[in-house]
């Protein structure tokens, strides 16, 4: 019965391209159609038992299965089986959301919503959870610049490094800075957003963040560039901040606050802001409405996290007496970062296990293809949001989003000094085939 299950589920999901289904005896299935353009891959099962458990734990089955090694992907990878996948069945033609039916939507919100409560404690060690695996992780996969959150892939941008440094310039604009403003980093990672703001602009800037880890490297990386009396971090949960800001910058910490904490967020956004002041808020957003976070991202990569629809988070936003001044989505562009860090881990993946364990290396494979693929074809993009407490706060048209990216490109080219910026805070992506998301 189980495995007729898991052939019914394959039968629906694969049409286009090709896949060979191997059990445990040796019995051999095939879903799809060979078709030029799409690719021929095979997924088999090692032992008797996985049909029966990916049936009875739908939502975590494929993910537990793999990270176990008790399936093996063959003619690819984690990432080519999952983009086959989600390839096969885009948001653009999904009926996911009708599919799961009322009772399943209930469930899931709710489930979503318990694990989002996100007391200060469970705060804290929600993060801790992340963040604090430790630095030679992140050394390994991320850019130079130590940026975990989406890159911003400009024409002319190819590498890595390249679109993290242009995601700066490009918040750095948006946020309008002059010299000497005083600037609040919510959600500050490891300090490279806040070095860069200073780096390019004169400004003075102070982060928090709830990572341990992260504020010992980030104080750390301010001593060594001679900055720490004008870069500033601090252990603090953005609830306790208090003072008044020009500008506040979060990227990538909105994901992590939990839907029915949005409202207390933007209150306290509005009492931090200055009356001219303008913020930056960069976070994952859904294309679909309000719905959960799926159980694979809260059990091991995310708990506590929530990706936020654009509705329930305008609805947070006006009654604060904020308005919206610029609002841009970022479709592929956190796809493309994502491919790039799968590369990287994949080519240290020795390293991985050693640091780890072999689980903990596929756990973090399947997280990051689960991720990509969300980008690509499922439906995940990223927001700015562009907030102002003054409608004259920032200049009348775009145009000076464009001539400040200029600028701060050509001053960096005419010193061809080296950009050590760094990360900020996280991303929520979605992935895996049976829940239609997570990591």
């Amino acid at each position: 019965m189980s495995m007729l299950l898991l052939d019914r589920v394959l039968r629906r999901i694969i049409r286009r391209g090709t896949l060979t289904l191997t059990d445990h005896a040796g019995k051999v299935r095939t879903y799809g159609t060979a078709e030029p353009g799409w690719p021929d891959l095979g997924l088999r099962l090692l032992d008797a038992g996985v049909p029966g458990y990916i049936a009875r734990h739908p939502t975590l089955g494929l993910a537990e299965t793999f990270m176990d090694g008790r399936v093996a992907i063959e003619g690819g990878d984690i990432l080519d089986f999952i983009t086959f996948a989600r390839r096969n069945n885009p948001w653009e033609r999904s009926g996911d959301f009708e599919a799961k039916g009322l009772v399943g939507r209930i469930a899931e919100r709710v489930l979503s919503r318990i694990d989002q409560i996100n007391q200060r404690t469970g705060s804290r060690r929600n993060v801790a959870h992340h963040y604090d695996l430790g630095d030679p992780l992140y050394d390994l996969f991320l850019d130079a610049s130590r940026q975990y959150s989406c890159a911003y892939w400009a024409d002319g941008v190819t590498t890595l490094e390249q679109a993290q440094i242009a995601k700066m310039d490009h918040i750095a604009a948006k946020l309008a800075l002059k010299p000497g403003m005083r600037v609040l980093d919510i959600g500050c990672g490891w300090g490279g957003l806040a070095l860069h703001l200073h780096r390019v602009a004169g400004v003075e800037v102070h982060g928090v963040t709830l990572s341990k880890e992260q504020i010992a490297y980030a104080k750390a990386w301010a001593e060594r560039e001679g900055v720490a009396d004008k870069v500033t971090f601090g252990l603090t949960d953005y609830r306790d901040v208090t003072g008044r800001f020009d500008r506040i910058v979060s990227v990538g910490m909105f994901e992590h606050v939990g839907a029915a904490n949005f409202p207390a967020f933007f209150r306290k956004c509005h009492d931090l802001l200055a009356d001219e002041g303008v913020m930056l808020l960069h976070t994952i957003g859904r294309s679909d409405p309000p719905g959960g976070t799926d159980a694979f991202t809260r059990k091991y990569i995310f708990p506590g996290g929530y990706i936020p629809a654009m509705s329930e988070t305008l609805a947070a936003i006006e009654p604060h007496k904020l308005m919206l001044g610029d609002i841009e989505i970022l479709r592929r562009h956190y796809g493309l970062t994502i491919r790039e860090w799968y590369k990287r881990c994949a080519a240290n993946r020795a390293r991985i296990v050693e640091l780890y364990d072999e689980r903990f290396y596929r756990m973090w494979m399947f997280y990051l293809a689960g991720a990509a693929t969300a980008f690509e074809y499922g439906g995940l993009v990223n927001f700015q949001f562009q907030i102002i407490r003054n409608r004259d706060a920032v200049p009348l048209t775009r145009d000076y989003i464009g001539r400040a990216e200029a600028e701060m490109r050509a001053a960096r080219d005419s010193t061809s000094a080296p950009d050590p910026c760094g990360a900020s805070a996280l991303h929520l992506p979605e992935s895996s085939l049976t829940s239609a998301g997570a990591g």
